[in-house]
């Protein structure tokens, strides 16, 4: 399926909203709401639209850490690689993690009630033997910038 820019802007407003309802992002994007409707399930269809979900405030529920963890593996074999993502995946407190190019391996972002419970799941990790030689924690004091919409207007101009 080839996108359009009318395709890229249903996207962009339902990453921002999708609760929206149909005839509003219709009015967004310059379609009527029939077109819009089939427009919206070809996308899903074709899995551009993954799935729906609600944006939680974790502020109002109580007190959290935000945490960024450099981690560099012993060992660069593709079974070093699999070991540490099938011990990490099971850990809920991970929220991300990411192959980078650079000084380490992997970024992950860890979100916990407390730097206690980060640090026991940090000694957990490297006890399991998982091949983590080194790792280092950036603990975020303030997150004065978090979108959670892609730029797909920009990314992708049509």
């Amino acid at each position: 399926m080839k996108l359009d820019r009318i395709d890229i802007k249903i996207l962009y407003e339902l990453q921002k909203n999708g609760r929206i309802t149909n005839v509003e992002l219709a009015e967004l994007v310059n379609l009527s709401p029939s077109p819009c409707l089939m427009r919206v399930k070809k996308l899903q269809a074709e899995g551009y639209i993954v799935r729906y979900s609600a944006q939680i405030d974790i502020a109002k529920l109580g007190q959290t850490l935000t945490v960024f963890t450099e981690v560099t593996l012993r060992n660069h074999r593709q079974i070093d690689f699999a070991r540490f993502l099938a011990a990490v995946e099971k850990v809920d407190s991970v929220v991300e993690c990411h192959l980078v190019s650079g000084g380490y391996d992997y970024l992950l972002k860890f979100v916990t009630a407390g730097i206690a419970e980060y640090q026991a799941i940090m000694e957990r990790l490297t006890d399991m033997d998982i091949g983590i030689d080194k790792y280092f924690s950036f603990v975020v004091l303030k997150s004065p910038i978090v979108k959670n919409y892609m730029p797909l207007k920009s990314l992708f101009p049509l």
